[in-house]
């Protein structure tokens, strides 16, 4: 399968902003072993503003756009240099690709990103995306990265996407909240009713929420994509899904 996995902030660093060590390396083992077995991995992860915080030393994420853009720039080379040496260490090369709005919706830099991104693909390297966060000055305010792994997933033909978050998947309620709200394990269509299930962010952090989710979901399954919400806190359960376990939520692609 080709398959397109999205990496929340929430799942890469602790509460206090720090690098998950454990989660990403487990993260890592896990893309790497499937590779290994024949898949074709995406990685869509965000990250690059919450890791550029923590090592700027700044006490929150900030508000103002130089500095999100700095923390960007900062974090960014950290999560690539974490990324470079993890999957180094099982043997397989990564590329960073970073995106614009503009580089979507321009037919020719779509094209040219495309054209890196298979070829990427078809040389074995794991092709690692995020947003350019250090100049998509309105991405930053109004973008996401499960949009963002939507509209890749769509691009590429994938098979699967992915959603790693901090939640099991879609609830009946906000299962924080609210101590009845049962876990829905299979969408086949995104209803009114459905979308009014989605809440806020998820984390101080990241910029994502159940409402993205579904905005993603709506691309991908109107493509014949399916798409799974799940926990990353354990990145193993990255087996179950590939093997069709009931994980989570699974949105089912319109065929």
């Amino acid at each position: 399968m080709r398959i397109v996995v999205k990496v929340g902030t929430s799942t890469l660093a602790h509460a206090t902003g720090n690098l998950n060590i454990r989660r990403v390396e487990q993260l890592c083992k896990a893309l790497s072993d499937l590779k290994n077995a024949g898949h074709e991995i995406v990685l869509v992860s965000s990250g690059a503003i919450g890791m550029g915080v923590c090592k700027l030393g700044l006490p929150e994420r900030p508000s103002d756009m130089p500095t999100k853009q700095a923390a960007a720039a900062v974090g960014q080379c950290e999560l690539m240099y974490t990324y470079d040496k993890l999957f180094s260490e099982y043997r397989h090369t990564v590329g960073q690709i970073l995106l614009t709005g503009s580089d979507i919706l321009d037919p020719h830099r779509r094209e040219n990103f495309l054209n890196s991104l298979f070829r990427l693909l078809s040389l074995g390297a794991l092709p690692i995306i995020n947003e350019n966060d250090t100049v998509a000055t309105e991405e930053i305010v109004i973008g996401d990265n499960d949009t963002l792994a939507a509209v890749i997933a769509q691009s590429v033909k994938a098979d699967l996407l992915i959603l790693l978050s901090d939640i099991d998947g879609l609830y009946t309620a906000d299962p924080r909240s609210d101590s009845s709200a049962e876990l829905i394990h299979t969408v086949s269509e995104i209803t009114p009713d459905i979308l009014r299930l989605a809440g806020g962010v998820g984390s101080a952090l990241g910029t994502g929420g159940m409402a993205t989710k579904l905005r993603a979901a709506q691309t991908v399954i109107a493509a014949g994509i399916d798409m799974v919400i799940a926990n990353g806190a354990e990145p193993d359960i990255l087996y179950r899904i590939a093997d069709g376990e009931r994980i989570g939520t699974r949105f089912i692609g319109r065929t």
